[in-house]
């Protein structure tokens, strides 16, 4: 049998769990502290659920689970190969709990902020920063289109941010509508938009001739083309893309979203507009944002508005939004940087004979009440390795019964 996990997962020693466990409760105090609920849904989602959820290219990453029993045996005698799944993984928490709304609006207030600190699961290729099994840290609001919703999903998310000392961070915001309204204005057919967006969205990676070559492979209009490049040179500002979009209520809304999480954020973090900020999950219909950390590459927040999903539950339009942490990028940042936990109790361990496990118990106790975190243990042989290994667990130091009275520490104070 194999010891090590499977690939694209990993285990997490006490120390590590210690350190996810700190920043899931700083996120979720936070959340709390907002006027957001918690709420859990199932890992496991109905596969048609999943197919129809216009998840992007999370749609290709999907964990499957096939069918069991006389249902399996049928497929394949049938030779019904494309449908032997008829349930899945989730891929983010966005479906189930558009899903969740569907089925509990009743009893839920409206609009509804929601709470998920969950695992998700894709596919992925298991490379650094990105896995197969994950944590994702979201907050939602059901049943409000009011820009409202965006201001303070954006601010609470940099409020949690802030709170983990991640550094330095831009909250980049655009809109769906702006953005298609900029390239219909370029002279984009709208059977080309998709495919536009998806050059576009290769632009930090292969730059601004790199688009062009490749939207003139696509058979992109020379014109179209051409103004496309024009907005690229030009740093595709908020400007240019006014001049461009015909979508004068989406851009006047996404205006003054960008003003007030600016004013909110007094000079704590930058809000700007990103034009190129495409997203990949087709059910956005809006407003998207990101946030990326601007010491270490990669994002480490995103979301926008899904006004379409929970109607594909209901049969009704309900507007919907949500910003999402990524929670790993985090954990693993923070790690590395030998991140310590503010205000966290110190941890001493009692060590005592094999007959005096009652007096341990009641010293371990009275540790506790002084604001000690403390664990018994029987005094081994080798004390010296054992307290290295203490150490090496985290613990501050060490009681051994009969001698002391309170604990000698590692290090000095």
């Amino acid at each position: 049998m194999k010891a090590t996990p499977v690939k694209g997962t990993a285990d997490y020693l006490p120390r590590q769990t210690l350190l996810r466990d700190y920043l899931q409760g700083v996120i979720l105090d936070t959340y709390r502290a907002a006027g957001f609920e918690r709420i859990l849904t199932p890992a496991i989602e109905d596969m048609e659920n999943l197919e129809k959820s216009e998840g992007g290219d999370n749609l290709n990453l999907m964990f499957k689970i096939m069918k069991r029993g006389d249902k399996l045996d049928a497929a394949l005698a049938a030779g019904d190969y494309k449908n032997l799944a008829d349930l899945g993984l989730r891929y983010d928490l966005t479906l189930p709990l558009s899903r969740f709304y569907a089925g509990n609006r009743q009893k839920l207030g409206s609009p509804f902020k929601c709470i998920q600190i969950d695992k998700a699961y894709r596919a992925e290729r298991p490379q650094k920063g990105r896995m197969r099994e994950f944590v994702q840290c979201d907050i939602d609001i059901l049943g409000s289109d009011s820009p409202l919703c965006e201001l303070e999903l954006i601010h609470t998310t940099a409020a949690a941010l802030l709170k983990l000392e991640i550094g330095s961070f831009t909250v980049k915001v655009n809109d769906r509508r702006v953005l298609k309204g900029v390239l219909r204005g370029a002279g984009v057919p709208e059977e080309m938009m998709d495919t536009v967006c998806v050059s576009l969205d290769k632009w930090d990676k292969i730059g601004s001739d790199g688009v062009l070559a490749e939207l003139s492979e696509k058979q992109l209009s020379p014109e179209s083309c051409e103004k496309i490049g024009a907005l690229l040179s030009g740093g595709c500002t908020l400007e240019q893309a006014e001049a461009l979009c015909g979508e004068p209520e989406a851009m006047a809304r996404l205006k003054g979203i960008l003003a007030d999480a600016n004013a909110l954020a007094e000079g704590r973090y930058d809000v700007v507009f990103d034009l190129l900020l495409i997203r990949g999950q087709g059910y956005y219909t809006g407003t998207v944002f990101e946030i990326q950390s601007n010491q270490y590459r990669g994002s480490i927040a995103g979301g926008g508005r899904y006004d379409g999903l929970i109607g594909k539950f209901t049969g009704e339009n309900v507007p919907a939004v949500g910003f999402s942490i990524g929670f790993e990028r985090i954990f693993q940042i923070l790690e590395s940087q030998g991140f310590a936990i503010p205000g966290k109790r110190r941890r001493a361990a009692v060590l005592c004979g094999e007959d005096e496990g009652i007096d341990a118990i009641r010293c371990a106790e009275r540790l506790r009440r002084q604001g000690i975190d403390a664990g018994v243990y029987q005094r081994p042989k080798k004390l010296g390795k054992f307290l290295g290994k203490l150490e090496e667990q985290g613990f501050d130091g060490f009681l051994i019964l009969g001698e002391s009275e309170e604990p000698k520490w590692f290090t000095k104070e």
